[in-house]
């Protein structure tokens, strides 16, 4: 069953920041993720990660990266006329991401423009940025999505 399309190319508003939403983090998936995709043992080994550098286990960075693609799939992407993406710019990982931290994440478009070959759809390049529950910035990426333009004769 597919949804309505909610979102098009034009309803994507320069510098216009959106909240996301939020997900708390839970050792056994930060465990599970890393040590299928990801298995330094900050992230995999309690007794060593509280040797590192972080003192204890902490999320991966691509954990982070994939609970903020879930977040903008049910946040957006799910409603829009989306075509995909060419790649991502820029991932950051600030300060790392511990088991029991509250993440909220937000979109900022930083950039629209029509497409100069395909005229029914246009570019957005949006900064995405993950906070902690104590504001601390966890997380910031930089990618660009296409969009289909809205149908002529549609509001």
């Amino acid at each position: 069953m597919s949804r309505p399309v909610k979102y098009f190319w034009e309803d994507f508003k320069l510098e216009e920041r959106v909240c996301m939403g939020s997900v708390s983090v839970e050792l056994g998936e930060v465990l599970d993720f890393a040590k299928r995709f990801d298995p330094q043992p900050f992230h995999v080994d309690v007794a060593q990660a509280k040797k590192s550098i972080y003192g204890d286990i902490i999320a991966s960075g691509w954990h982070t990266c994939s609970i903020v693609m879930r977040l903008m799939c049910d946040s957006y992407l799910l409603d829009s006329a989306s075509l995909g993406s060419p790649g991502i710019e820029e991932v950051r990982w600030p300060r790392p991401v511990y088991p029991g931290d509250t993440l909220t994440a937000y979109r900022t478009v930083i950039e629209t423009r029509p497409s100069s070959s395909r005229p029914d759809r246009g570019i957005v390049k949006t900064k995405w940025e993950v906070e902690n529950q104590n504001g601390e910035l966890v997380m910031s990426m930089v990618g660009i999505n296409f969009f289909l333009k809205r149908p002529e004769g549609s509001l």
